[in-house]
């Protein structure tokens, strides 16, 4: 029986709210360090134990192109919906284990074992919630709004990182700073377990979408390894065109707090506040570029931006080391994100249809985790690496020479609008 509309979208919306708690558990992590590295680690130099909860995060960013791997075998032979399930139960695990481990004095070194434990856990579902997601949304939309409804997976990735920075901001309203070091850092963690115990409720009403179940019923199953080696076409444009994406989304997301800081001189609160709005209109510009991209396809707007990004990022990133007002670094860094925008809102849309259905979320997912491991992971180190040595622009031309690589990509490659294997299923 053909799936209704409001199947569709219900299966949509389960799916997308999947993945904004999948993001916000992520992001927690990085948001409440500062809070829980004494709890974890043995008491001492403060410096030490932050570099231990980096290193601790680090290794759930390593994780995730294994995550990528196993998650899109599992979603090719088993189901969108098997894998998504699995996905938010790791993570619902994960958070579970912080927020309930006892802290080094109770527990000794069994804390900080349990703490990477759970980062591994973490690491693996958010490595295979991308690829995944962004098969099933592509496979569940419409092919007129494809573009348009896989754009949520980035509007979910990034409300979970704004989710992520409310929490902390409330939290530090609410309670002061002896309390959110004593136990109030455990609190985001039991709600990132219990909104993903809601989500794992609403993806088991989820619809498997119709090409995997046309798959199945064909037994057009092989998804290997070996058979995504056999489209190295398709997984070498995979790596190129997310490469200068990744690697903006990090430098004017992830980094540019950092950047404001450090580079421009602003203090935190107002940082905090001109990258939080920026943020916002960002997530809201994403479906805007979905949409376009149905109507005049992707790889226009996957070239424009290339070149934009190419011309502009030396010149974007000099002027914001020199702005005078917030309003000035709002307008500058919206001026970039909107640049970037043409490759976040329809990225997961192109590599879900560069390949066929029997290894689409490993295709998607595994090249995708590598890429963004190896240079989204890299991007704030290789920025402040440049700075402390003096050559801060430095760091303005890698992210320009990676876009143009990227720009290389978009150029040679189909329209994947017309050429999409989606549509072959």
């Amino acid at each position: 029986m053909p799936m209704t509309s409001a199947q569709r979208l219900r299966s949509i919306f389960s799916g997308s709210i999947g993945n904004l708690v999948e993001w916000y558990d992520w992001y927690v992590y990085a948001a409440f360090s500062l809070y829980f590295a004494k709890a974890f680690f043995p008491q001492g130099d403060r410096t030490a134990q932050l570099l231990n909860t980096a290193a601790v995060f680090a290794v759930g960013f390593l994780m995730r192109p294994l995550g990528g791997w196993l998650m899109g075998l599992w979603a090719d032979r088993h189901g969108r919906k098997s894998a998504l399930m699995l996905s938010v139960t790791l993570m619902c695990a994960g958070s579970l284990m912080i927020a309930l481990t006892p802290g080094y004095a109770s527990i000794g070194v069994a804390a900080p074992i349990l703490l990477v434990l759970a980062r591994l856990l973490q690491g693996l579902s958010v490595g295979g919630e991308y690829g995944t997601s962004a098969t099933y949304l592509s496979e569940m939309a419409t092919r007129e709004h494809r573009g348009f409804w896989s754009s949520f997976q980035y509007v979910t990735l990034i409300l979970g990182q704004l989710l992520a920075l409310a929490v902390l901001i409330l939290l530090q309203v609410l309670l002061d700073a002896e309390q959110i070091d004593a136990w109030g850092w455990r609190i985001p963690f039991v709600i990132g377990a219990m909104c993903a115990v809601t989500a794992l409720y609403l993806r088991r009403n989820m619809a498997e979408t119709e090409s995997f179940a046309k798959s199945a019923h064909s037994k057009r199953s092989d998804s290997s390894l070996g058979a995504l080696l056999r489209h190295p076409r398709a997984i070498v444009t995979v790596i190129g065109l997310t490469l200068g994406g990744t690697v903006a989304f990090y430098t004017y997301t992830t980094y540019m707090l950092k950047f404001l800081v450090n580079s421009v001189g602003m203090n935190r609160p107002t940082a905090t506040l001109v990258s939080a709005s920026t943020l916002i209109v960002y997530m809201l510009l994403q479906p805007l570029v979905g949409a376009l991209s149905d109507r005049i396809g992707r790889r226009p707007i996957l070239i424009g931006f290339g070149v934009l990004g190419t011309l502009l990022t030396v010149p974007i990133l000099s002027a914001l080391g020199h702005v005078d007002s917030p309003l000035e670094a709002f307008a500058l860094i919206m001026l970039a994100l909107l640049i970037v925008s043409g490759y976040t809102a329809i990225n997961a849309v192109v590599k879900a249809e560069l390949f066929p259905v029997e290894i689409r979320a490993l295709g998607v997912g595994l090249p995708y985790a590598l890429t963004v491991s190896i240079f989204g992971g890299s991007a704030e180190y290789i920025a402040l690496w440049f700075k402390s040595a003096g050559h801060e622009a430095g760091f303005y031309w890698y992210v320009t020479a990676c876009i143009a690589v990227s720009l290389l990509v978009y150029v040679l490659m189909p329209d994947t609008r017309r050429t999409s294997l989606i549509d072959a299923d």
